[in-house]
């Protein structure tokens, strides 16, 4: 049977480090659909095509070539045979992420490349369209959200240590711009799929997120009679 796990949810939510976290607890391979869109976004920011020309942005699909690897660190994104998985972690990669995740041509490059991942291996797989688009058909899907302050606060503790000066209300004001972003596409909007479990970790710190999503999953795996992992 399919065990299969989609994780949806708004940006900030945590998705991609619980994700990981569940990952290896459960021995099964994490894919950061995020990652992947990323990347698409890196080559157009590098050669120069505004994110709102979907004509240019989808030429530029027959010059990339998206592959992913896993080793000590985890996922790491290949852009034409350079490693870009530091490069990709930039607020200006996340808008154009976001814009090209609105290209149906984009959509339909990216969507084999993701579904065969999970034909292949048991996988956690986390984005904004995994549980209604990309893995309809999964074994547990779940929406991960927090409000956009406790996001936006967690963006900015990040951003900070690293040496940022930007401002909380700068990155809140992002989070929000983001989330309607996320919803308003007409391709794949940001939803909760209706057979999805709500996970709120607003209240929640990292171990208690992946102590709430653990539980989830291990009670969904036993209504449906899986073998737990």
């Amino acid at each position: 049977m399919n065990r299969n796990i989609a994780i949806d949810g708004p940006a900030g939510a945590g998705k991609s480090t619980i994700a990981k976290r569940l990952a290896a607890q459960l021995g099964y391979v994490y894919v950061d659909t995020g990652a992947i869109y990323r990347t698409v976004g890196l080559y157009a920011l590098r050669n120069g095509v505004d994110k709102a020309d979907t004509a240019g942005l989808t030429a530029l699909l027959t010059e990339i070539q998206v592959d992913l690897r896993y080793g000590p660190q985890g996922q790491q994104m290949l852009l034409n045979g350079e490693d870009v998985t530091d490069a990709i972690r930039t607020p200006e990669v996340a808008a154009y992420a976001s814009s090209v995740a609105a290209i149906p041509a984009v959509r339909a490059f990216l969507l084999d490349k993701q579904r065969e991942l999970a034909r292949r291996q048991n996988v956690i797989m986390d984005g904004r369209d995994i549980g209604t688009v990309v893995l309809p058909d999964a074994a547990v899907k779940i929406f991960l959200t927090a409000s956009p302050q406790v996001r936006a606060k967690r963006r900015w503790l990040e951003l900070t240590e690293k040496g940022s000066r930007e401002s909380y209300e700068t990155v809140l004001a992002e989070v929000e711009a983001r989330d309607a972003a996320d919803r308003s596409r007409p391709i794949a909007p940001l939803r909760q799929a209706e057979d999805a479990i709500l996970a709120d970790t607003s209240d929640l710190n990292f171990e208690e997120s992946v102590a709430l999503l653990t539980r989830i999953i291990r009670e969904k795996f036993a209504e449906l009679g899986c073998e737990q992992p």
